[in-house]
């Protein structure tokens, strides 16, 4: 290199020190992540509404045809969706009798919806895909882990297995000891049948029976085999299965989890409670407990403390009740049975959250829980949420049927709540309810029988940890 060339003042480093390479540089960027819209309804839900919405249909295509009615005539495409959708939604009230309506194959199809609607649309789809060979998906296992009610999604085929096996073993006892006596009083063919009817339909809480006349079990008042078989029924199927495998698995109630205690324990003190509160009010009712003796007294109230919680079988008049006694059973219909099983309602278990929650609020306690166990906040949310969504769908249910029906607003206020839960209870509304009437009650029990349980999805799902908190200010209550 020439010298005029070479660059002077040239840096070098004295024996022993270290260079310090700076590498090229290249310009940076910020990376968003990309934002994805939230999808506020899973696809899981939509397939619970759509499944049961599909069962519904064929159940009214088959209904409406004249196969399914002994005059052989046509049934009225509104009285065949009220009945398949009561049936689908294990309700129980019908605008047509079921014994004096349906012929046999109509009866077959109605306690094939009971079974599919008690089951739960994910349960039964889950058993035909295990009955063809196929594989179950992890969106599958998400659906029956999310419908049955329970959290993870290990061993959830496992479970609707157990599920079935339990449904049909109960059903099969139930209908083997409904047949000691309707064998005798029905001969063997027809007493098997109204036993196996009678069975799907108490423990699924569903409500149908094989008797005529609207009359339900009002025949069997004085018989303890058939009314403490069907609450037996009606109780187990309220309860879940989920419920009794963690007892047995626990090896007892002492060591089951707070859910399965509070399940427990509400559901003791509801019936206790009904039994006490009816027996009380209707014991010299001309109408209802007042003719009884002392012991048939007690059974009667027992089953009407049982029954609203949500099967709808009935053993005395309901609409002769006492006004009190009314009101009374709409609070029982309106709790239900427990999450996860064939009952309806708000669930026990979200009743029971919320009376530990009041009950330790009063006590001046910050935290409110059950059984040693504190609640997580966005459960006790979640229950509130339920609850006052519940309580606005009825207000509005309400208003509307007592605008386009014409009885007293207690027996529509009734008639709503029994919708609702899908106990299928009546004080003699529903077979001269109008057109309108008919499709508010055919929405209330569909909404009333997913509606809890797709709530409590979609708030799940909605559920994301909060990046920031907003500054706390006091608001006057009282």
């Amino acid at each position: 290199m020439p010298d005029d060339l070479k660059p002077t003042n040239v840096y070098r480093p004295k024996p022993g020190n270290r260079i310090l390479r700076i590498t090229k540089l290249q310009p940076f960027r910020i990376i968003t992540p990309e934002v994805k819209e939230r999808k506020p309804i899973a696809v899981s839900l939509w397939a619970l509404v759509w499944g049961f919405a599909l069962i519904i249909a064929v159940g009214t295509i088959m209904l409406t045809s004249p196969i399914s009615s002994k005059s052989g005539e046509w049934t009225p495409f509104v009285d065949s969706l009220f009945t398949s959708t009561s049936a689908v939604c294990v309700t129980g009230l019908v605008v047509v009798d079921t014994l004096d309506h349906w012929n046999y194959f109509g009866q077959g199809v109605i306690a094939i919806l009971i079974q599919l609607g008690g089951l739960g649309f994910v349960t039964s789809s889950t058993i035909l895909i295990i009955a063809a060979r196929r594989r179950i998906g992890l969106r599958d296992r998400i659906l029956i882990s999310e419908s049955a009610g329970v959290s993870g999604i290990g061993g959830v085929v496992r479970l609707t297995r157990n599920i079935v096996i339990f449904t049909l073993a109960t059903e099969l006892v139930g209908a083997a000891i409904f047949y000691l006596h309707f064998s005798s009083q029905f001969g063997p063919e027809l007493g098997a049948w109204k036993s196996v009817f009678q069975a799907i339909s108490a423990f699924n809480n569903a409500g149908f029976d094989l008797f005529g006349g609207f009359l339900s079990l009002t025949g069997y008042h004085s018989d303890p085999l058939v009314l403490l078989t069907t609450a037996a029924l009606v109780i187990l199927g309220g309860i879940s299965f989920v419920v009794l495998a963690n007892i047995f698995n626990s090896r007892g109630i002492g060591k089951s989890s707070v859910d399965t205690k509070l399940v427990l324990m509400v559901t003791f003190l509801l019936l206790a409670a009904g039994t006490l509160f009816l027996l009380i009010t209707e014991f010299n009712n001309p109408n209802t407990l007042g003719p009884m003796t002392l012991p048939d007294k007690i059974l009667n109230a027992f089953f009407h403390s049982v029954t609203p919680r949500t099967s709808g079988f009935n053993s005395i008049d309901v609409g002769a009740m006492a006004i009190y006694s009314i009101f009374f059973t709409m609070v029982l219909m309106f709790i239900g049975g427990a999450a996860g099983s064939t009952a309806g309602g708000i669930k026990v278990n979200t009743f029971g959250m919320l009376v530990a929650t009041v009950w330790y609020t009063v006590r001046g306690r910050e935290y409110p829980g059950a059984f040693g166990r504190e609640f997580q906040s966005q459960q006790i949310y979640r229950a509130i949420t339920l609850l006052v969504i519940s309580l606005a769908l009825i207000i509005l249910v309400f208003v509307v049927l007592s605008i386009t029906e014409n009885f007293s607003s207690y027996r529509l206020l009734f008639e709503t709540i029994s919708a609702f839960g899908t106990v299928g209870l009546t004080t003699g509304v529903t077979p001269d309810l109008s057109v309108v009437g008919r499709v508010m009650i055919i929405l209330t029990m569909f909404i009333g029988r997913l509606g809890p349980l797709t709530l409590m999805m979609v708030l799940a799902r909605l559920q994301h940890p909060s990046k920031y908190r907003l500054p706390q200010e006091s608001i006057r209550i009282g």
